[in-house]
């Protein structure tokens, strides 16, 4: 069997202290930049390999970053954690990945499986249901979470989403200047910070502009492009006739427009429709989607620079951290037909 490659054989190899390898693999500022890249040349030619399990003995830090999200198949998570990613990479951090779907008992025992692996810290999108004393789990054992997406009642931790109340109003405001009064809302839960919030976004938004909030006109449930689909039969069967539907997300929007549109209705023209997030698939939609960009990217880098630093000893303020939506109008959204 082969030898293991260890710091000593690169350093007998080049000539210098362990110390000095052993610093430049971790770019160590101390070691001149020329040689830490001959250094980390010599590292991968030799075959050597970083014992993260060993550094961990001596750092008390694993280096590992846990984040638990509801599921990975929804793009907007996905662009989270690419920016979750992207940050964590600057400092040589890694993450472990896992959805919940919901399941706080999946959740907590991801928590528990990361405690035993000596994780860093968690970024979690917390399960709908989940108790204050599992994020504690996590702090009490020196573990620090950050949250992003959603919010919980009882936690003091940093908490980093898009202001969604703030959002749908736009989505909502947009559609009243069109002169739209019969508008519906598909999708979303209550049992969800998001939900609500978005929710009463939208009931604002009416009652600013004199419209009487009508419950029938509002459709909770999907969060799916097969959700948004399925729903577009109820929407159109509604005796308010809606010529509008702001939805929970581009993925029920883009949904809800391919059920019109099977319908033998033009989306756009016949009936206007507002996604949220501003997902990649948005502006390629068929019509391409109005929308509301959410800021997922931002939520992500701010979430990963709050774990780090305070990993590093500072500590950023908890609390709910706001990312401002804006507005991207296109083609699925008109004029109401009179």
């Amino acid at each position: 069997m082969a030898q293991k490659v260890k710091l000593s054989t690169i350093a007998e190899s080049l000539g210098l202290s362990t110390a000095t390898i052993s610093l430049a693999l971790r770019d160590s500022p101390l070691v001149a930049v020329d040689t830490r890249e001959k250094i980390k040349e010599q590292a991968r030619l030799l075959g050597y390999i970083y014992n993260r399990r060993a550094a961990s003995l001596r750092t008390s830090r694993s280096g590992i970053i846990g984040v638990v999200v509801h599921d990975i198949m929804n793009p907007f998570y996905g662009e989270i954690l690419k920016a979750i990613e992207t940050e964590l990479d600057r400092s040589r951090h890694t993450f472990i990945l896992s959805n919940h779907y919901d399941s706080v008992d999946k959740q907590r025992m991801f928590v528990e499986t990361l405690l035993q692996l000596g994780g860093d810290g968690v970024i979690m999108s917390p399960a709908i249901g989940t108790p204050a004393e599992d994020v504690a789990l996590a702090e009490n054992n020196g573990m620090p979470a950050i949250f992003v997406a959603r919010s919980m009642e009882g936690v003091d931790v940093p908490i980093y989403r898009g202001d969604d109340s703030y959002g749908i109003s736009l989505a909502t405001n947009h559609l009243i200047g069109l002169g739209h009064r019969s508008i519906a809302m598909i999708g979303g839960t209550d049992q969800t910070s998001t939900g609500r919030d978005r929710y009463q976004g939208y009931v604002n938004a009416l009652r600013k502009a004199g419209i009487e909030v009508d419950p029938g006109l509002r459709i909770p449930g999907p969060r799916t492009k097969q959700g948004g689909f399925e729903a577009a039969v109820n929407f159109l069967s509604l005796p308010q006739k809606p010529t509008a539907a702001v939805c929970w997300n581009d993925l029920v929007a883009i949904g809800l427009m391919n059920g019109i549109a099977r319908a033998g209705l033009i989306p756009g023209q016949d009936i206007s429709v507002t996604g949220y997030d501003d997902l990649e698939e948005a502006s390629i939609a068929t019509p391409s989607l109005t929308t509301v960009w959410n800021g997922q990217a931002e939520v992500g880098r701010l979430a990963a620079r709050a774990l780090l630093d305070k990993l590093a000893g500072s500590h950023e303020p908890d609390g709910i951290h706001l990312i401002k939506p804006e507005m991207r109008i296109r083609q699925s959204t008109g004029p109401i037909r009179r």
